[in-house]
């Protein structure tokens, strides 16, 4: 996908989370310099395969199992400075050299064990669903001016200021929760204390570092986590995350200027899933969701939480193309709808009997929709081996076919299994 011309690439989800990014990515970075997450913090989880080793990487960027790629946290993630260890000690562990090839933005923001208290007390992110990571209240401190950044650990007397600020505001929060447990200051600090030498050693002004990158002609790549629906802004409010995870947001969360980028590749699964709360139009019934998440292994990289499954949306896609400015799709996990005889896709919603094409940004009107579907014959036949468009099915390719007509945007890649070897550049 890199050539003279497109040297910068944003690789996002275009549906609910969990489309295969971290696999997209991966594969893209064998040619890539720089790969770099732009938002999120380790409420995601990218799976990468390679051979028979399994690797899930929730905050160190996909690219880290690529010799010689250099990776980077932009400012935009909310980072967990003791699980970023955590997963960088377990690469080194299975014999991966991050040395010199792992850089942290110094603005970035960290997640502190108060934010994961809160997090886990709260009965508004218990009923959305989040993983209990700390993500919204470190984000919520961030907008009210009252976060923490890696910068601030350079500097012992305002990061005890910091601390205590946010610790009392914890504890005022949870409080108010009627919870009787309480944030510790002193215990804050000194797990940072413990952790900033580790963490400042490999801190930079990443923006910068990636800006000379881009000016020397560096092919990077730009890894967005969760996925387009469930952005702050666009996605299915408030059954969403707390950043932008949509194109617009890889320039604000590294640190670089918008017309750098040169294309943006939206990765949808053949189907459609999302774990937690909020709406999913064309969710299958029981029965159907067991048999795809025991075909598909739909089950949480980061919670184990199952996943939520149905047919494929064109609807929700074509929105994602549409507020990321797509230029190309990667279809993932067609080989799991290898054995199904019949194989749905939505066209469009019926809501209170009229006809509607576009995703609505209201969920009341995804609470009585109808969904309509074109109905296609399964190709029952293993599409594992093939490596070309031509080596799948005649009736793989022709949905595929139909979801580009009906996104409007042309696929690139299409994964059949778990391997770097089984995707098929188009």
């Amino acid at each position: 996908m890199f050539d003279a011309k497109t040297r910068t690439i944003v690789v996002v989800g275009a549906q609910w989370g969990d489309e295969g990014k971290g696999k997209l990515v991966d594969v893209l970075a064998e040619r890539a310099d720089w790969v770099v997450r732009y938002q999120g913090g380790a409420n995601a989880g990218h799976t990468v395969h390679v051979g028979n080793v399994s690797t899930v990487l929730h905050q160190v960027p996909s690219g880290i199992l690529h010799p010689g790629v250099r990776c980077a946290i932009g400012n935009g993630v909310v980072l967990d400075p003791e699980s970023v260890f955590d997963e960088v000690d377990a690469l080194v562990a299975n014999g991966v050299d991050v040395t010199g090839r792992l850089y942290i933005s110094d603005r970035a923001q960290l997640v502190m064990p108060y934010h994961k208290l809160v997090d886990k007390e709260s009965a508004a992110s218990k009923a959305i669903g989040t993983t209990g990571r700390g993500i919204g209240p470190c984000y919520e401190d961030k907008v009210a001016r009252r976060g923490i950044r890696v910068l601030d650990l350079r500097h012992p007397a305002r990061l005890k200021a910091l601390v205590e600020r946010g610790t009392d505001h914890a504890n005022h929060i949870l409080l108010g929760f009627g919870s009787p447990k309480r944030a510790d200051a002193k215990f804050t600090l000194k797990a940072l204390e413990r952790i900033a030498p580790r963490l400042l050693e490999i801190t930079d002004d990443v923006g910068l570092a990636i800006s000379r990158a881009q000016k020397q002609g560096a092919a990077v790549l730009l890894e967005g986590a969760q996925g387009s629906l469930l952005d702050v802004d666009h996605g299915t409010y408030p059954f969403v995350t707390s950043s932008n995870t949509t194109a617009g947001g890889a320039a604000i969360g590294v640190g670089i200027g918008p017309r750098t980028i040169d294309a943006a590749l939206g990765v949808v699964k053949a189907y459609t899933t999302r774990v937690g709360s909020g709406p999913l139009p064309t969710e299958f019934d029981e029965p159907m969701s067991e048999i795809v998440r025991k075909l598909g292994n739909e089950f949480g990289a980061t919670t184990g939480r199952p996943r939520r499954c149905g047919w494929f949306d064109a609807v929700v896609v074509r929105y994602a193309v549409r507020v990321n400015g797509l230029t190309g799709l990667a279809v993932t996990k067609l080989d799991v709808l290898d054995t199904l005889d019949k194989i749905g896709l939505c066209t469009g919603y019926r809501i209170d009997g009229a006809l509607v094409e576009e995703f609505p940004g209201d969920i009341a009107d995804l609470d009585g929709i109808e969904p309509v579907y074109e109905w296609f014959d399964g190709w029952k036949s293993s599409t594992a081996e093939a490596r070309t468009l031509a080596a799948l099915p005649r009736q793989a390719r022709a949905y595929l076919d139909r979801i580009q007509a009906l996104v409007e945007c042309p696929a690139q890649y299409v994964s059949v299994g778990t391997r770097r070897d089984q995707i098929i550049g188009l």
